[in-house]
């Protein structure tokens, strides 16, 4: 065989070989490489959309976040005002208390100052009646003076 009869058939062949890829090879593993970049593309897309996702949670965290220290500072706001109100109402509670324990203390008080000055009253009237009598040397009938003696601790 001639150099060109060979060439002619090497060329014959690789045609035959280029057009046989072409036709059964190419497509399959055209197909494969598209499905590739299509699952490339789908996966980098959804890591986006996942990130997006991600960032847009981590706002919403944070916006709660806030809304939660906003709160929780509210609460602790109104349970001071709360607890200062308290104390005040039991500052005046017990103001009224201490006063109407004065009050009573000041009203027994005055109850058993009437008690002894009626005791010392009735006393006092014995003993002028005995100092009447021992400066008359004479007794002195209660009975019968009891008018003067009422008249005696009224003045008194």
């Amino acid at each position: 065989m001639s150099i060109t009869a060979t060439l002619i058939f090497q060329m014959i062949v690789f045609l035959i070989l280029v057009w046989f890829t072409m036709k059964f090879i190419w497509p399959p593993i055209t197909a494969a490489l598209d499905e590739r970049a299509r699952k490339i593309a789908d996966g980098l897309s959804a890591a986006d959309k996942a990130k997006a996702e991600l960032s847009n949670a981590n706002r919403r965290a944070e916006e709660q976040l806030s809304t939660a220290r906003v709160q929780a500072t509210q609460r602790l706001a109104d349970a001071e005002r709360l607890a200062q109100t308290m104390v005040e109402e039991a500052k005046i509670r017990a103001s009224e208390e201490g006063a109407k324990i004065i009050a009573a203390a000041k009203a027994e008080a005055g109850q058993e100052s009437a008690k002894a000055r009626e005791i010392l009253r009735g006393e006092l009237g014995a003993l002028a009646v005995k100092g009447a009598e021992q400066i008359l040397k004479r007794e002195i009938n209660a009975g019968v003076h009891a008018e003067l003696l009422t008249r005696l601790k009224a003045e008194l």
